[in-house]
């Protein structure tokens, strides 16, 4: 018998079905091993020795081993058929050096159709061991750093972890943050002439574009303008709109974020559960091509189907062509895009088989690979340029004469908006009911929201498109941001983490440097640059740093302020955050314990009763009154503001309420002065 070894459970159940009984499919569960925590700085790597790692076995995972070694001895032949990605490979050689294989093959299943998984079957090849370099070397980055700064940034701030790619993301969403403190506002205003059935934005003046700055420019515009404007030019243009290409990984997470409110987490959990199997009745079948990948290439087996089932189902003139990417870069080939394993699977045929949220991503995934080889939406744009003594309006409308992809895969900024014929005018006058103008206010760029964090991620080719998702949770789940309004806030800690990596490590937690050591994975894919060599460079820089940076830690220890913790008893230090100065303990991140100031009551006037104050209060139910400091022993109190005089008739205290002066016993009132 022969033996397929899958990462999950849930792809083995589906594999065996396909294979039959001459073939035992089981599952890993995931990696089996990883570095260990031991040896210098306990991470796992002997870097004196040329970069060796110490794998171990993951903890819980001995009793799977330990049952994998016994079928792997059992076995006529052994077939990997982990994930078709660099992480996949690397788990394929851990099983393959872990369980001491010999007799095997390395089989890749891009999607889980019974044919496909036969076809790899029958088209095996060897472990690419450059892939897997390409793995250990992000692995052995993302421990060092992961594990060296995490160390600093606990003993200097209240962040719990550092990243190699986690920080620079984060770095983006605090840079953002201060772009917008730091913002001046600045007002302008725009004009617009309001016709019967259309209006037109005022946008040049003699042929030069006009910002307008101040009200005063407004009159002056306004005063310069009447009722009547000349109909000067009326050009109308077909343009076609292009559907978007199939998704890939990072633009999956994108738009499942925008349409379905996905965080990028829950959409790689239910993509993972679509390709992986799901039983629709007649058969257990992945839904979905494999969803990590960079690529937007269909293949000819599904494109040429798919044609068909366009002009079958919409027409002719609804068949599409397939769309080509210039984008190379850093591109997974051997991957297809994130699309259905058959078009014939439309969602509603499966709805009753999915869960909500499998029904909703999958359908969001077939609709925008259906559309993408459909023809392209037709629009009629039209533009009207009014004149007004030398000041010119425009108006655009755009109408679509054939909706094309839009049949099956709606955009929002794809309503109409309809024009009146004016081409009898041209040339002429017409009558405007009003001119107006608004006050705005410019605005600076908007915090990220997770899809447009992610998009600038992969435009500045930071991290991998897999590992998006992590980052985000990542950064939530350690506190370095919250979401407001769906957008990404940096907390406190974020903004002091950042700071102090920027402080020390400027020169490895930016852009440029992130970005080129992606490039230098994929070249170490490729087979085109040494890995040990990669790993040396970057940690001679790293080190160096790393030694400035914990020799200036024992200059910036915080002064005491000779108070000990009421909650661990450890000295009570002086800490800078966001807002400035604070006391908090010594002891953090163990103790969280931060001394709160106390307000001291403003004064009021001096207690008529007694020698105490009368000061602001607030009753049970949070309603302020003003009562005197020696309560239980003075019970001097008043529902409004005493000024400190007495009332002219019955000698009580008078109060202002709500700005009337009125005595706070007897209805005297103090007359206002005209």
């Amino acid at each position: 018998m022969d033996l397929v070894i899958v990462e999950s459970p849930a792809k083995s159940k589906t594999i065996e079905k396909y294979l039959g009984s001459s073939y035992k499919v089981v599952s890993s569960i995931g990696h089996i091993r990883d570095l260990a925590t031991t040896g210098k700085y306990g991470l796992g790597i002997d870097i004196e020795n040329g970069f060796k790692p110490n794998y171990v076995p993951i903890k819980g995972k001995s009793k799977v081993i330990k049952g994998l070694k016994k079928l792997v001895e059992e076995a006529d032949k052994v077939y990997l058929a982990t994930d078709p990605d660099r992480e996949g490979e690397a788990i394929s050689w851990h099983l393959f050096d872990t369980l001491k294989i010999k007799n095997y093959d390395r089989v890749l299943f891009y999607e889980i159709t019974k044919d496909k998984v036969l076809d790899g079957i029958k088209n095996p090849r060897k472990i690419d061991f450059n892939l897997v370099k390409s793995q250990e070397t992000r692995r052995f980055l993302d421990r060092i750093i992961g594990f060296r700064l995490s160390r600093l940034m606990q003993s200097k701030t209240s962040g719990k972890s550092a990243g190699r790619v986690q920080s620079v993301a984060l770095k983006l969403i605090v840079d953002r943050e201060r772009e917008i403190m730091s913002f001046k506002s600045e007002t302008y205003y725009t004009i617009s002439a309001n016709f019967q059935n259309f209006s037109s934005d005022l946008f040049k003046y003699q042929d030069k574009e006009l910002k307008i700055k101040s009200l005063e420019e407004v009159n002056k515009i306004l005063n310069s303008l009447n009722k009547e404007f000349i109909v000067k030019s009326i050009e109308s243009k077909e343009k076609n709109r292009t559907s978007k290409f199939p998704f890939t990984t990072s633009t999956l997470q994108q738009d499942a974020s925008i349409k379905l409110n996905f965080p990028a987490k829950k959409t790689m959990m239910v993509a993972q559960k679509l390709y992986e199997g799901i039983d629709i009745g007649t058969e257990t079948v992945g839904l979905i091509t494999y969803m990590r990948t960079d690529s937007i290439r269909l293949s000819d087996e599904f494109v040429a189907p798919t044609f068909n089932y366009i002009e079958e189902n919409y027409g002719k003139e609804y068949v599409g062509y397939l769309k080509k990417s210039k984008k190379t870069e850093n591109v997974q080939d051997a991957h297809e895009a994130i699309r259905p394993t058959s078009i014939l699977r439309t969602p509603s045929s499966i709805k009753k088989y999915l869960t909500t949220d499998e029904y909703k991503l999958y359908e969001l995934i077939y609709k925008r690979t259906l559309a993408s080889l459909m023809a392209d939406c037709k629009t009629l744009q039209t533009t009207i340029i009014l004149d007004n003594n030398d000041y010119k309006f425009k108006t655009t409308g755009s109408i679509v004469t054939f909706d094309g992809y839009l049949k099956v895969y709606q955009e929002e900024d794809t309503k109409d908006r309809i024009l009146p014929d004016l081409t009898s005018y041209l040339n002429h006058e017409i009558l405007s009911k009003e001119i107006i103008y608004e006050e705005h206010q410019t605005k600076p760029k908007p915090r990220y929201t997770e899809a447009k964090l992610i998009h600038e991620m992969e435009e500045l080719g930071i991290g991998r498109p897999s590992t998006y998702a992590t980052i985000m949770s990542n950064i939530k789940e350690r506190g370095y941001v919250i979401l407001e309004d769906k957008k990404f806030k940096p907390t406190d800690i974020g903004i002091q983490v950042t700071d102090k990596l920027q402080e020390y490590f400027s020169n490895i937690i930016n852009v440029k440097y992130t970005a080129n050591m992606e490039n230098e994975l994929d070249l170490i894919a490729d087979g085109k640059l040494d890995s040990i060599q990669v790993l040396t460079n970057f940690y001679q820089i790293f080190d160096d740093t790393l030694q400035k940076a914990f020799a200036g830690l024992e200059k910036e220890k915080p002064e005491e302020t000779g108070e000990m913790c009421p909650e661990c008893g450890n000295p009570l230090v002086i800490r800078n955050g966001r807002y400035g100065e604070f006391v908090a303990c010594s002891n953090y991140p163990n103790c969280k314990y931060i001394k709160k100031e106390e307000k001291k009551p403003e004064v009021i006037i001096d207690c008529p009763n007694c020698n105490g104050k009368i000061i602001e209060k607030h009753s049970k139910k949070g309603k302020i009154f003003y009562g005197c400091n020696n309560y239980p022993t003075c019970k001097t109190a008043y529902w409004f503001k005493p000024i400190g005089s007495n009332c002219p008739e019955c000698g009580e205290m008078l109060v202002d309420m709500k700005g009337k002066i009125k005595c706070s016993s007897c209805s005297y009132q103090k007359e206002e002065k005209n």
